[in-house]
């Protein structure tokens, strides 16, 4: 028999304890996948964590929409202290893009490329998430729930296929419009105040294609501005020569107030539709302060597909008093009555929903197979009977709306309409 050189076997020792170690290390895989015990399955994932990342507008002129991203993570800290997803715990990293794209990119890139978050989540505004969208689905990061209401992110999906949307988009806002000013004031006379940008476009277009042929008549003015502009009063001042006696205002939250004072300041009284990005009650209140009479705001048309926190008929539901509890504990000093925290809850319970899920293996795929087919019809914060789904050949996840109107007397909104669908009548662009 021939004795082995000692070289060779130190050699074959080593890789028979190689092999040894890897057997171990599978062995010990399967007795925690057999265990039910979830491991590192991707990007931001550890055993029991889950890193997401957000870009929001904490400062500057859309400063309003803040809010959002800190009711979303109360209610994930809510999660966490109640059986996490899966036995991890939700990481919401959010940084302050101030509604400038310009800041929404680096910011993107670091929570991508150095925090490396598992996806990006509820970044809010139409340019900034725009701005990173290309990016984000070259780097195949879901870009889920973005908190934007802008037609391309629903209906633009089969060139993204790793962003999401949410909301009931810009254009199928104004489709309800359309079709209940069709119905109802046939004969109006329209004026329209929009946001320069693609945000106000989008508003704009979906009303002029919902109007259809009526639209060249019934739409008298249409004027534009800036984002961050001083005052609106040339503008209104136009709308209100041009003997418009309804007056439509697409815009974010501050210009929005700087419109319903300027009409009321200039003495003219048409019936205002407010889109519902700037219809949250603080808004409309702080725009009756600011003009000094309940009369700049009475009567205002919006609409929703959330609960009320600030109805009192909706006190009682289970909903509302779980989302009071959870501002409670978790964001003592947001406002209840402001619709934009009860849409980050809303927003939040999605995703949570989506994650569980997408199992206890957490991967980007599981969530994207998740999202895709996405049916959702017990999330506590939405009104009764909307759903919120998406399919294989339609991204559109919440179609439903209903009219609503301002009663400054009980400083909130009552609808006037059921539920109003325009699933199948959105076409973009």
């Amino acid at each position: 028999m021939n004795t082995p050189r000692k070289g060779v076997t130190s050699v074959r020792s080593a890789a028979t304890s190689i092999r040894c170690v890897f057997v171990a290390l599978i062995s010990l895989a399967l007795v925690a996948c057999s265990n039910g015990t979830p491991a590192a399955s991707d990007v931001g994932i550890t055993k029991d964590a889950i890193l997401i990342g957000g870009t929001d507008p904490l400062s500057g002129p859309a400063a309003a929409y803040g809010t959002i991203a800190k009711a979303a993570d109360a209610y994930f800290h809510y999660v966490n202290d109640n059986g996490a997803v899966n036995g991890r715990q939700i990481t919401y990293k959010y940084l302050d893009d101030g509604y400038n794209p310009a800041q929404t990119v680096p910011l993107t890139k670091q929570l991508v490329e150095q925090d490396q978050v598992f996806l990006m989540f509820a970044g809010l505004g139409t340019q900034p998430q725009t701005s990173v969208r290309d990016y984000l689905n070259g780097k195949k990061v879901p870009q889920v729930f973005v908190a934007t209401g802008a037609t391309t992110f629903s209906a633009e999906f089969e060139k993204y296929p790793y962003t999401f949307g949410w909301q009931p988009v810009y254009q199928g806002e104004s489709l309800i419009y359309a079709q209940y000013i069709l119905k109802n004031t046939p004969n109006a006379k329209i004026g329209v105040i929009y946001q320069n940008d693609d945000y106000g476009q989008d508003y704009l277009d979906g009303l002029t294609k919902g109007l259809g042929a009526k639209a060249a008549e019934m739409i008298v003015d249409k004027e534009s501005n800036d984002v961050g502009a001083p005052d609106l009063n040339s503008q209104i001042l136009k709308l209100k020569n041009s003997g418009a006696d309804t007056f439509f205002v697409f815009e974010t939250p501050s210009p929005a107030i700087k419109a319903l004072v300027s009409a009321f300041q200039n003495g003219w009284h048409p019936t205002i539709y407010l889109n519902s990005v700037s219809a949250p009650v603080p808004y409309v209140q702080a725009a009756q302060k600011a003009a000094g009479d309940a009369a700049a705001v009475n009567g205002i048309i919006s609409v929703s597909y959330l609960k009320d926190p600030a109805d009192p008929s909706q006190a009682s539901d289970a909903g509302i008093q779980l989302y009071k509890q959870i501002m409670g504990k978790y964001y003592a000093d947001g406002k209840l009555e402001d619709a934009f925290n009860i849409y980050g809850m809303a927003t939040a319970y999605s995703l949570v929903d989506v994650l569980k899920k997408a199992g206890p293996n957490l991967t980007r795929q599981a969530v994207m197979d998740q999202l895709g087919a996405l049916s959702e019809t017990d999330n506590p914060f939405m009104y009764p009977g909307i759903p919120i789904k998406n399919a294989k050949t339609d991204h559109y996840t919440i179609t439903q709306e209903y009219i609503e109107k301002y009663d400054p007397s009980v400083n909130d909104y009552k609808p006037l309409s059921q539920p109003i669908d325009v699933r199948g009548q959105i076409k973009f662009p």
